[in-house]
Formats: structure tokens, sequence, C-alpha cells
């Protein structure tokens, strides 16, 4: 086999480079307590990831605590996808917030039956191109399995009819499809349907979601569904409202941390005074010397009264590489078992 960063010279196959499908890791069965417990006695980075991995724990444990994950990038495609759905399974969040991407190209893509793949050596793009495979860093998709996935959005959106419903409300019923239709239960989306934990996608037409969406309507323009990000900050502020305390676990950064950092300031423009997200820990390469780090790092966003400094970590790292040492620690070392579900999609 040829190393990745070595170009082929022969004639490939779409079937030769779509041979070998991403396995995602299972936390349940890696046991990293006393390795990242060590971590915590180091310095740089791993004291980051043990630090990060017991205020998880905290949150979690901590009975009053709605804790908040948030997913950018594309670590789902990349092998962390039943992570996501078992951090559901195993009652370990209680809300989702995501990019269209990861909910609608990665989990409901494979929930539908579909694979990413390993991108074993160096194609060129343009290659890729002719072949219908799309290229995610060194991952591949399939473009016309990718095709199919807008067609069942579309499919779903039609049996809706018509109506304003936020994106937490159509992921329902894509669960809903899932639950039927699914051809695996190791999906984010089917597993928030089954414990009703609501799932927010505040940029939802940038996926997928919007190809299929935009078929729907084009075949249906006087009755048609459309999806309201306004309604989805509404609905997930009522969640904050509803929460004694919260917490935000966030991979990445973008619009799913900014949206869910800011139903603090979204309560009181409703005259309603919330606490600050009391726990707090972010994975991330971004660099504040762009003036962003995908949305502000933690003590920044402290000054606009969203998050406080109490117990929050920010974790420079690429989040494959660690995201898995985290949320393991946090299921071998949580009392998940006897955790109440909050189930708080019936609130909205």
């Amino acid at each position: 086999m040829l190393a990745l960063g070595v170009k082929l010279t022969v004639p490939y196959s779409k079937k030769d480079l779509l041979a070998k499908p991403i396995e995602h890791i299972d936390i349940t069965k890696l046991e990293p307590t006393s390795f990242v417990d060590s971590m915590g006695s180091m310095g740089f980075t791993s004291r980051e990831v043990s630090n990060a991995a017991q205020i998880f724990v905290d949150m979690i444990n901590d009975e009053s605590c709605t804790v908040i994950l948030t997913i950018a990038g594309s670590t789902s495609a990349a092998g962390c996808m039943k992570i996501y759905s078992d951090l559901i399974k195993y009652n370990l969040v209680d809300v989702v917030v995501a990019t269209g991407a990861s909910i609608v190209d990665m989990d409901f893509f494979e929930a539908l039956g579909f694979r990413h793949y390993v991108r074993e050596f160096e194609v060129p793009d343009d290659t890729l191109r002719d072949l219908y495979i799309d290229r995610i860093y060194d991952t591949y998709i399939d473009e016309e399995q990718l095709q199919v996935c807008d067609s069942v959005v579309r499919d779903i959106a039609n049996s809706i009819g018509e109506g304003v419903l936020s994106s937490r409300e159509f992921i329902v019923e894509m669960g809903r499809y899932l639950e039927k239709s699914g051809k695996k239960e190791d999906s984010l989306v089917l597993q928030a349907y089954k414990n009703q934990v609501p799932v927010f996608c505040p940029a939802f037409s940038d996926s997928s979601a919007g190809f299929g969406l935009v078929l729907h309507q084009a075949e249906r323009p006087e009755k048609h569904v459309s999806i309201d990000s306004v309604k989805d900050l509404r609905e997930l502020t009522a969640v904050k409202i509803a929460s004694e305390n919260s917490g935000l676990m966030m991979i990445g950064g973008g619009a799913p941390k900014n949206f869910a950092q800011d139903t603090v300031i979204c309560a009181e423009t409703q005259g309603i005074e919330v606490p600050m997200h009391k726990y707090a820990v972010q994975i991330t390469v971004a660099d504040v010397r762009d003036g962003a780090c995908s949305s502000s790092t933690l003590s920044e966003a402290q000054s606009w009264g969203k998050v406080s400094l109490s117990h929050q970590q920010m974790v420079f790292a690429e989040a494959t590489s660690v995201l898995p040492l985290i949320a393991s620690y946090a299921y071998h070392n949580t009392s998940w078992s006897s955790r109440k579900r909050k189930r708080l999609s019936a609130i909205l």
C-alpha cells in the first residue's frame, strides 16, 4: 500500500478508493482513567486534557446542570461519530448544538447505511471530482450517496407538507424516519429522538439538508416546509431558562459554540435573569491571534456575561486526538446509570 502523500500514476477506480471504511472509536471499550489522571501532573496540553476531563465529569455529576454538547468541524466523519451517539445513549449530555454537516452529511448519512472512507493515498482532486468522490481532508465520501441523503431529506419534508419549523423540530422527524428505516443504532439523530434530547443546527441549510429542502421547496413553491433559525434560538434559550445551571462541552467553535453561549444574553433581552454557563470546556486548534478563536476564548466570553470562569478549560488540540480520552474518562467516572434523564424535548 502506498503511503499518503505518494501520488498514483496508474488508473484508479471509485471502488479502489472507497475500500477502507472509517471505523468509529468506542469509548466504552477504553479505560483511560489512570492515564488521564497522570496527565494532570504534566504540563502543556496534557494538563489541559486532564483538567477538561474532570470538569466534564463535574458537570455531568452536578444534578442541577444541563449539559450542552456543541459540535463543529468534521470529527464525526473522522471517527468520533459513535462518541457523540454514546454521549446521548449513556445520558452524558442533555442538549446538542451542531453544524448541519455534523448532523446530516455525517451522522444521518451513515445512519442511512452509507460510510466515510480512509484516504489511503493521494489522488488529484480533479480526478476525485470526475469519480464523484468528495474529500474531507484525509477522508472520502461518495457524492452519489450524498445525493441520496439529499433526496431523503426532501422526502421527509414532503411528508410534513408545510409549516415553519425549528431545525430541532425537523431533526425530530429525521429521527422518526431512522427509527423505521435506519440502518444502524449508533446514530446521534436516532439516539436523540429516542431519548428526547433536543438537537439544534443554527445553520441547518449549510448541509445536505439545505439541498434537500431546496428540492422540496422547488417542487412545492406554494406550500412547503421552511426552517426558522430564530425559533431555534428561542427554543434553546427556553432550555437555558428552565435549567438551574448549565455546562458547555464544545468541540471546535463557530456557530454552535456561539449559539449556545448566546442563550444567556437572549434570556436577558426578555427580562429574565439566568446564571452564566457554570462549566465550560472547549477543544480547538483556533488561534486567539486571528481575533476570534472560533468565537472568542472562554475568558473573553465572561466579559459578555456568557461563561463563568470558575470551572473552565481551553484545550488547544485537534479534537480527534483528545476527545476519545475525555469522553471515555467521563463514561468511566460518572454515575450516568443513575443520573436522571432530563428529556428536554418535552418542554419545547
